[in-house]
């Protein structure tokens, strides 16, 4: 590390500082914990494995840490921010720090889960420290919209990051792995401790790193119909597909047939089934009466 590099990043004191001089406290309402420890943003970025090539999007940049080392290593960063402070702040805590590179920075001052296009080249890499009480709907709304984006790697509750990266048959295999693995190839990759962030949240979090897939399964079905499927099966998830697909199918007996067609057994459960599984089903939904 050069002393350069340690200049541009942000370390504790430079983020209580610029916290302070902007009035802002951490809410939980939006799930903020800023990270304020230089070696854990450096090693998001390793662990991402950012080129300089990439043009990065970072959901909920906050003060600006992940930002600052983000920007050192791809060719531009786009950052969507939702909070009307810190979103006035960064391109200045940019501009300050890494004057060199500001004009690769872009910032979009919106709702991640309402962003429908980005300035600039399409994003190839999605990095963030997704605020935690929306980081699952945002991870999958980003991955929809935007499917140039290749590798994604997301810092999020070790809870959900372990949800995420859940195969079938595991207790916590649900709607987020099976609608992730829609995308891509999913999995844990690595731990991050409470004492890095401030304020300190009181669970740990976990890093989740996500390959696109070359294409979605074949199926002849829409994502949307195969994401229904998902839903209901999950809704009751201690059913068995027979009844807790009825709603969906029409009727316990449909939802049998259309399981039996799928080659699934009627007395599985949503637990059992992969990605490609509920797809097969989701090809033989009974047409309405």
């Amino acid at each position: 590390m050069s002393s350069t590099d340690a200049d541009v990043l942000l370390g504790p004191a430079d983020i209580r500082e610029l916290a302070a001089r902007l009035g802002v406290r951490p809410t939980k309402q939006r799930g903020q914990n800023f990270v304020i420890d230089a070696n854990t943003v450096r090693r998001i970025v390793r662990t991402a494995g950012v080129r300089p090539d990439d043009v990065v999007v970072e959901v909920g940049p906050g003060l600006g840490s992940l930002t600052l080392a983000l920007l050192e290593a791809a060719d531009r960063v786009t950052a969507v921010e939702i909070d009307d402070v810190l979103a006035a702040a960064l391109p200045a805590t940019v501009q300050a720090r890494l004057p060199g590179r500001a004009d690769r920075f872009a910032l979009v001052h919106c709702d991640a889960l309402r962003v429908t296009e980005l300035p600039g080249p399409e994003p190839t890499a999605l990095v963030a420290n997704l605020p935690y009480n929306v980081a699952v709907p945002v991870l999958l709304h980003m991955l929809d919209r935007f499917p140039t984006i290749e590798r994604t790697l997301v810092m999020v509750q070790s809870e959900v990051a372990d949800r995420l990266a859940a195969a079938p048959g595991s207790k916590v295999y649900g709607v987020p792995s099976v609608k992730a693995a829609w995308y891509a190839d999913v999995k844990r990759a690595g731990a991050i401790g409470r004492n890095v962030f401030w304020p300190a949240p009181n669970v740990d979090s976990g890093l989740v790193s996500l390959v696109r897939r070359a294409s979605p399964p074949r199926t002849t079905a829409t994502k949307d119909e195969v994401f229904a499927v998902i839903d209901a099966a999950f809704a009751q998830r201690r059913k068995t597909l027979r009844a807790a697909l009825a709603g969906w199918a029409g009727s316990a007996a449909a939802a049998e047939a259309a399981l039996t067609a799928a080659g699934i057994s009627p007395q599985a459960r949503g637990e059992a089934l992969t990605v490609e599984q509920f797809a097969a089903i989701a090809e033989r939904r009974p047409a309405a009466e």
